[in-house]
């Protein structure tokens, strides 16, 4: 290692350095805002005493039960603040909780490596549906805890180690290990009594900022969360600036540990990322849909990483690829891995799409083997009827409760059809079966709304495939990466997706007849619909 190498080299102790410094300049708008609080009040004793004594008379002296009396009404009201951020309750993550002896060996894995990193191991191990893992303080709120400094800070529970569970199923065991050891040597910064305090202070204020109407009454309620956003913006950038700096603490603290390994494990996050989103996006969406949700996301997702890889040509270097998958898989930690990815796809759903907490009538699980003929084959036949449907609404009246035959929608659409009419009727059209789901809000959403052209072209092609599967033999398929799939002769014609959208987008029925043509599909037969 060369001079300039050294030099360039941060010295040991920088992040958590940096990291306390930020702490202490968010606590320093605490004390602030508690000297604000008392200043008046204190103005008033020492204008008491100085009367009783007879040091101060005149216009101070009249003024000194005017002082009290604000002084006490600003002490009330920083009371109010102190009270509502010290009982708020941050908003938690919500996650899979794994016990202990749920995944003994994960536990073990967890602790010996806060072990070789000296730091406390964390209190408790949780998994979410997501490519990410971090702590999380889920430490019990009482009132006082944000003043806790020393000794009893220290005496505070270690955060919960919360890990993303598609790295379970998709990593080895030895790149799990690597890819954590950063984030659990961040609970040596997390015991900081500082740091401890500051992050405790800024998570009360961000639930006060949020508090919700009906928790008191207006006008307090008003004041409390106008007060925690003045705090919050008082505190600047030193929050985000502290987070960095205990995550470089972290990394400091791990370079130790598998650090070449390490590298290897953050290619593989990136890798997990792209096949979880494309799973979600273009596999589970459409099942969500149709009022099911697939059980098994986490194996799933091995499936679409092994045929993106495969894809890719990544399997063929040098054999690397297929010597990783014969590796030992982080999903062997877990004593009961179906059941523990079974909690985590319905917890997917509710956070992705909105979907009730348990399974009930219409809200169903659904095996990847039986996903072809569940949600592919019914969500075609679905759409199908939905365009007829639709279609009905525009023709006219003598024309209307026509078979239901793909040679009628395509005709009408060749024939230049109000295509902007047909998509508004199906954008209107309700959505059953899955429309009969209670569905809330999804906290992250995974799409857009889809337009009403993209909502013509799905509905077109579903019938295309209706008419294939029911006339020419094809059938219902799922494709790891894409999604629902038309299989003909056992291969998917990619070609049939640039023919549908050649006659929504632009009237022209050529590609698709030519290829209707070829694939053997008699579009005048009527199909089956739901």
């Amino acid at each position: 290692m060369t001079d300039d190498d050294v030099q360039r080299q941060p010295p040991r102790g920088t992040g958590a350095a940096a990291a306390r410094a930020r702490a202490l300049a968010v606590l320093r708008v605490r004390h602030t805002a508690l000297t604000v609080a008392l200043l008046p009040l204190a103005v008033a004793v020492v204008l008491v005493t100085g009367s009783a004594t007879d040091r101060i008379h005149g216009g101070l002296e009249a003024s000194r039960w005017w002082v009290a009396a604000g002084g006490a009404v600003l002490l009330a009201l920083a009371a109010l603040v102190a009270d509502a951020v010290l009982r708020a309750e941050p908003a938690r993550s919500p996650t899979v909780p794994i016990a202990r002896d749920a995944a003994p060996d994960l536990h073990r894995l967890v602790a010996d490596l806060a072990d070789r990193l000296g730091v406390p191991a964390p209190s408790a191990i949780a998994l979410t549906p997501d490519c990410d893992s971090w702590l999380e303080d889920r430490s019990p709120r009482r009132p006082g805890r944000a003043l806790l400094r020393g000794r009893e800070a220290q005496e505070l529970p270690p955060p919960v180690l919360v890990i993303g569970s598609p790295f379970l199923w998709w990593m080895r065991v030895a790149e799990l290990r690597a890819l954590l050891a950063p984030v659990v040597a961040g609970t040596g910064p997390s015991a900081q009594p500082d740091i401890a305090a500051a992050r405790r202070f800024i998570r009360g204020l961000d639930a006060a900022a949020a508090l919700p109407p009906g928790r008191l009454p207006a006008p307090a309620g008003a004041f409390v969360r106008f007060t925690a956003k003045l705090m919050l913006r008082a505190c600047g950038e030193h929050p985000a600036e502290m987070e960095r700096g205990v995550a470089a603490a972290g990394s400091e603290r791990a370079q130790t540990v598998d650090f070449g390994l390490r590298i290897a494990a953050q290619e593989q996050v990136g890798l997990a990322y792209a096949g979880w989103d494309r799973l979600l996006t273009r596999v589970a969406l459409p099942a969500w849909r149709m009022g099911r949700w697939p059980s098994r996301l986490d194996a799933g997702v091995v499936s679409a990483l092994t045929e993106l890889s495969r894809r890719d040509r990544l399997a063929a270097q040098e054999g690397a690829f297929a010597s990783r998958l014969g590796e030992r898989p982080a999903c062997d930690l877990l004593e009961e891995p179906g059941a523990v990815d079974e909690a985590v796809s319905l917890l997917a759903a509710r956070l992705f799409h909105g979907g009730p907490a348990e399974p009930g009538p219409g809200w169903c699980p659904v095996a990847w083997e039986q996903y072809p003929d569940e949600v592919v084959d019914r969500k075609w036949r679905t759409e199908a009827a939905r365009l007829h449907r639709a279609l009905d609404g525009l023709v006219k009246q003598g024309e209307s409760g026509r078979s239901a035959t793909l040679a009628r929608v395509v005709d009408w659409l060749d024939d230049g059809g109000d295509r902007e009419a047909l998509a508004d009727a199906l954008r209107a059209a309700p959505r059953d079966p899955a429309g009969q789901v209670p569905l809330t809000a999804p906290l992250f959403p995974l799409q857009a709304p889809r337009t009403g052209r993209e909502l013509l072209t799905d509905h077109v092609l579903a019938m295309v495939c209706c008419a294939a599967v029911d006339t020419a033999g094809a059938a219902p398929g799922l494709d790891w990466l894409d999604g629902p799939a038309l299989l003909v002769d056992g291969e998917r014609r990619p070609e049939l997706g640039r023919a549908v959208q050649s006659l929504v987008e632009s009237g022209d029925a050529t590609a698709l007849r030519s290829w209707l043509n070829d694939a053997g599909v008699r579009p005048e037969k009527p199909v089956l619909l739901v």
